[in-house]
């Protein structure tokens, strides 16, 4: 059996909202290895992720 989760959706929405009202433009929601929830907030625009170059191998694009 899984355990239960530590986390709700609700819980994500509440930290997203939050960080946008506290003024960030950009927010990325992110769960740690722990399962803890992680938050980045800025108002710097976030680098978009590289792509891994196995991924084109892995899923034949």
């Amino acid at each position: 059996m899984t355990a239960r989760a530590r986390f709700t959706q609700s819980d994500v929405s509440r930290a997203m909202k939050a960080a946008r009202e506290a003024g960030y433009d950009h927010v990325r929601v992110g769960i740690d290895v722990q399962g803890n929830i992680v938050v980045d907030a800025s108002n710097a625009p976030m680098m978009k992720a590289r792509e891994n170059p196995l991924d084109r191998l892995l899923l034949n694009r």
